[in-house]
């Protein structure tokens, strides 16, 4: 019979679903709820709680008084009186004299309100890491504020959703969660539950089976090989106010860019984010760089992936500290006038069992059907682009970086994989779009949604894609049908001009081609030069080692490269090590071979780097009309048997400068060349200087011009150029 002080009967089986953790609506059953009892006025409360083991349990009220609860079966207990809703907690007794006097996590309204649930189910939160994932954060209970955390997850197909972590030994039937109905979000808010508690989401699945999972909006995790989540919250007060303003009124297309890419687990091994700041900022000053580019902070649990295969998306890698360690550090390079550009990866994802794969027992965030879910190549899974909810996690992603972290830039990965419906896959193992082609069109629209998106919200930050085939409109609008990024790789280049430098100078000339060529698109989108990491890894050698010649004319075709690389119309990106001559290909499992910078020639080569980028940034001709053909002008593009190239460069203003590139062996003297005015064209660099390890020659800082006609422009000079050398000249009338 049930006891008349318990209040309204639960059937049986439903207390031992509820005492499991295996109900969709826990909070139905436990908590405190009002009923009516026959023949009595007044309001009637119930309270239940789950205490397994306990000899005797009591509500504690706020007002003080206790209400005995009874044990109804599978470790449920129960108790009414006359009351009305209010605070309480719950004080619990044990066989072994043991007392526990504790909160009840199913006393507690949602945290989640409807519009957030609303949104989340449109697929257009755009700050959906404020709605799901671990806050920490004061809640209104019925008795003032009570200090926890609440937990929500998105798990659609889940039939049940409990919190496990070491605040309950893993043990999640007590913290069993509830659905928030067709949103398919779960919820529960975890008293006094503080930051760094570790976690994941233990899910129900259709099967009846029970699986583990780390959670997908975690902004923490624990350092790998440890998986769980961690309960995360930021204290950093960014003091880069001033590089936040400015960079909201700044058009990158019309300021200097050149951008250092670094893999920071071995830029200097065993420095962790707020180690590495100090000497990072001082080492990308002398190079005189704009921005840094780290490869992939998201946390990732394979380094061999260099961050690349991605299982936190919302959580900084532990490896390098905490998150609010990263924020220093970009904190830190804004203030010292550094740009900071981060990789990010909405291409694919891992198969790791407890991360995003088959979240909620099935296919959520990949597509369901393998010829579109699935990245042979890389052994990984594909996004379901076409799922709202899927893409709003990705957007929303974009945005948390951005925001959160004050990221300046996202260089989006494998774009061409996410273009192509066929991407590396075999005729029968790809499903064309509902028109019959090859484009993934859900794809597209992600990803003009991602660009649109970040644009609007962040002002003068910059998305760039690293995109390899000849895709039209990268850097188009979306207005008219193009992706939206404001820069895109130039790989075309990169391939073409360096299978050119591997020649011998005396067999460059049959591949002139090779260097000019990307001049007939170089103002097609807007383009960023990439000597990346990708470059120089998997028996690729380093960028010294695939000049030709000796080590004194590697070193020297390296910095004519290099000055053609700046001159070039475009930004540019430079791997680490590729500054000072870095001789070994680059591995993540080391750090870059430093000592080289003691050897007088790699130390000169670094030099050069900080030169080039020092004379770049005060010479508005070399990036105010960067994407427009107004700033360009070829003076000599046809001699293929010298070895020669050479253009101009315009600012808005009209002023010229003069790039000029001797790939040939040996120096040319006299070499005439037309121009368009006669005056001083004075030598503003020159890869040749001894100061650089050349080997001197050159004009003797300055070059006349007379009013001689050549290649029919008014006027000419003679110069100097000198073997495996470039040199840039400023016009003065």
């Amino acid at each position: 019979m049930p006891d008349p002080n318990a209040g309204p009967a639960v059937a049986d089986d439903l207390l031992a679903r509820v005492a499991e953790g295996r109900v969709s609506d826990p909070h139905a059953v436990l908590g405190q709820h009002g009923f009516d009892l026959p023949g009595e006025a007044g309001p009637h409360t119930v309270i239940r709680a789950r205490r397994p083991l306990a000899d005797s349990v009591e509500a504690v009220l706020d007002d003080g008084r206790h209400v005995r609860l009874h044990h109804l079966g599978h470790g449920i207990w129960a108790g009414s009186g006359d009351f009305g809703p209010t605070g309480y907690r719950l004080l619990a007794r044990y066989a072994d004299g043991g007392e526990w006097l504790s909160d009840d996590p199913y006393r507690f309204a949602p945290t989640i309100g409807e519009l957030d649930l609303h949104l989340i189910q449109e697929g257009r939160h755009e700050e959906l890491w404020n709605a799901l994932g671990a806050h920490h954060r004061e809640h209104w209970g019925l008795g003032g504020q009570v200090s926890g955390t609440a937990f929500t997850v998105w798990a659609p197909r889940a039939r049940a959703v409990r919190v496990v972590g070491d605040f309950n030994r893993w043990d999640g039937q007590g913290h069993a969660m509830r659905s928030m109905g067709g949103s398919g979000v779960w919820e529960l808010f975890v008293p006094g539950l503080e930051p760094g508690a570790t976690y994941k989401f233990e899910l129900l699945t259709r099967r009846g089976d029970w699986i583990m999972k780390a959670d997908p909006m975690a902004r923490q995790a624990e350092v790998s090989p440890a998986t769980a989540s961690v309960v995360s919250e930021s204290h950093h007060e960014w003091a880069d106010a001033e590089w936040m303003s400015r960079r909201a009124t700044t058009n990158l297309h019309e300021r200097p860019m050149s951008i250092y890419e670094l893999h920071l687990g071995s830029w200097r091994p065993g420095r962790g984010y707020r180690d590495v700041a100090d000497e990072l900022i001082e080492y990308v000053q002398w190079l005189g760089y704009t921005h840094v580019e780290f490869m992939p902070l998201a946390e990732h649990p394979f380094g061999g992936s260099w961050g690349y295969q991605v299982t936190g998306y919302y959580a900084a890698t532990s490896r390098f500290g905490t998150p609010d360690d990263l924020r220093y550090l970009i904190d830190r390079l804004h203030q010292a006038d550094i740009g900071v550009i981060m990789d990010w990866v909405p291409g694919h994802f891992p198969k790791d069992d407890w991360a995003l794969a088959r979240f909620d027992g099935e296919a959520l965030y990949e597509h369901p059907d393998p010829r579109r879910g699935e990245q042979k190549d890389w052994g990984t899974y594909v996004f379901d682009y076409g799922n709202p909810r899927v893409r709003n996690f990705l957007v929303a992603n974009a945005l948390f970086w951005l925001e959160e972290f004050h990221v300046d830039g996202l260089r989006v990965d494998a774009v061409a994989s996410m273009l192509y419906l066929d991407y590396s896959r075999n005729e029968g193992e790809w499903a064309p779009n509902i028109h019959g082609g090859r484009e993934h069109l859900e794809a597209i629209g992600f990803l003009q949604e991602a660009t649109a998106t970040a644009y609007k919200r962040s002002p003068g930050i910059v998305m760039i894609a690293e995109e390899s085939t000849s895709w039209p409109g990268v850097t188009g609008p979306t207005s008219t049908g193009g992706l939206g990024f404001g820069y895109k790789w130039n790989m075309g280049w990169m391939h073409d001009t360096l299978q050119y430098m591997a020649k011998d100078p005396m067999y460059r000339a049959h591949h002139h081609h090779d260097l000019t060529f990307s001049f007939l698109y170089a103002f097609s989108e807007h383009f960023i030069l990439p000597i990346s990491h990708d470059e120089v890894v998997h028996g690729k050698g380093s960028l010294v080692r695939k000049m030709p010649g000796d080590h004194w004319q590697q070193l020297a075709n390296t910095r004519a490269y290099l000055a053609y690389m700046w001159a070039h119309p475009g930004k540019q990106l430079l791997f680490m090590g590729q500054e000072f001559g870095q001789l070994s290909e680059w591995s993540e499992e080391r750090g870059l071979d430093w000592w080289i910078l003691g050897q007088p020639s790699h130390h000169q080569l670094a030099e050069f780097v900080g030169a080039l980028n020092r004379t770049y940034r005060d010479l508005p001709s070399l990036w105010q009309l960067d994407d427009d053909s107004d700033g360009f002008e070829w003076v000599e593009g046809g001699a293929a048997a010298e070895n020669v190239i050479a253009f101009l460069r315009y600012d808005r203003e009209r002023t010229p400068l003069l790039c000029i590139v001797n790939f040939a062996g040996m120096p040319h003297e006299g070499f005439r060349l037309g121009l368009p005015a006669a005056g001083r064209w004075t030598e503003v660099l020159n890869s040749d200087a001894v100061e650089y390890g050349g080997s001197g020659v050159g004009n003797l800082g300055a070059v006349e011009a007379t009013d001689v006609p050549w290649a029919g422009r008014p006027a000419s000079a003679t110069f100097t150029l000198p073997p495996l050398g470039a040199v840039w000249f400023r016009y003065t009338p």
